[in-house]
């Protein structure tokens, strides 16, 4: 071990999740791993790693990203040594039954390639504790069904970054109106021809600009079911 290394194995617990914070930064993912196995071997619950150290170390990425501090580059570092550490801890999470924040399905639409910025919202997501399927490129209607009827998720997210592909958001959505699910879930769209007055055209929810902006609209929204799921039905 060289003089600027440091020994995960000899830090407390507040000081490696600390460390983690810092790595997570970084974008170093072996580290992340380490330690992830460290925390797990100290008794950890895999939950409390995943809130505790990478969720709350990802959310000060996605605050510096929206900030304009980080950018894309960086982020993704971010989200890789992210995956280092969900990789350990998805199996366990699923053998325990970890609560999750919520579920997305997203993909990017019909005649569209494009996957950079969606692959940003899918990690950045899972950074904040979502469970995410991602159902990749070029979309027709029947994938997002499929998806939909198979996972229930919470959320549907559509991406485009053509504008001769943003159109077919709608034909997805009408085709959800017409199955009579579109108002059992929340629908957002992005890309970066988009803005909220399309959005609002096409049906959506929700306008996402970005990645980070995404995860904050996300949360919000699972709130505020959680808290309507909650509320008592009967009128006053």
């Amino acid at each position: 071990m060289s003089d600027d290394e440091i020994d995960l194995k000899a830090l407390s617990d507040d000081d490696l999740v600390g460390q983690m914070h810092d790595d997570l930064y970084d974008g170093l993912k072996d580290e992340i791993a380490e330690a992830v196995m460290i925390l797990l071997d100290r008794g950890w619950e895999p939950y409390k790693v995943l809130t505790v150290a990478l969720v709350e170390g990802m959310r000060i990425v996605g605050i510096d990203f929206r900030d304009g501090i980080l950018f894309v580059p960086e982020v993704l570092q971010s989200a890789n040594a992210m995956k280092g550490g969900m990789t350990i801890l998805r199996p366990l999470l699923a053998e325990t039954g970890a609560p999750r924040v919520g579920k997305m399905v997203i993909g990017t639409v019909k005649g569209d390639i494009h996957d950079i910025g969606k692959n940003l919202v899918t990690m950045m997501m899972e950074g904040a504790g979502f469970e995410v399927i991602d159902i990749g490129i070029n979309n027709p209607v029947e994938n997002y069904l499929a998806a939909i009827e198979e996972h229930q998720p919470d959320i549907l997210g559509m991406s485009a970054l053509l504008t001769t592909t943003m159109p077919y958001m709608k034909v997805v959505v009408e085709a959800m109106k017409e199955k009579g699910i579109r108002d059992d879930y929340v629908v957002m769209v992005g890309g970066a021809p988009l803005n909220e007055e399309f959005a609002m055209a096409v049906g959506a929810d929700a306008y996402c600009a970005d990645a980070a902006v995404t995860v904050d609209m996300a949360q919000e929204i699972m709130k505020r079911r959680h808290n309507q799921r909650g509320a008592d039905p009967r009128p006053a």
